[in-house]
């Protein structure tokens, strides 16, 4: 299983998963340091990805 690996400003990262998918909140987006799996959870729901497809989609971002 991946881990997930913020690289630069989340900002900036946030702002291309909502040009990907418009119908994520900020919300869905708020990453909180620990909280990883809680954040990816939601997006799983919204995206209907399972958790190493997001990994590796926001890790290569």
């Amino acid at each position: 299983m991946d881990k997930l690996e913020i690289k630069g400003a989340w900002n900036e990262l946030k702002g291309k998963i909502k040009q990907a998918y418009a119908d994520l909140t900020d919300d869905d987006l708020k990453y909180e340091e620990g909280k990883d799996d809680e954040m990816l959870g939601k997006l799983q729901q919204k995206t209907g990805k399972t958790r190493d497809e997001l990994v590796k989609w926001i890790n290569g971002l």
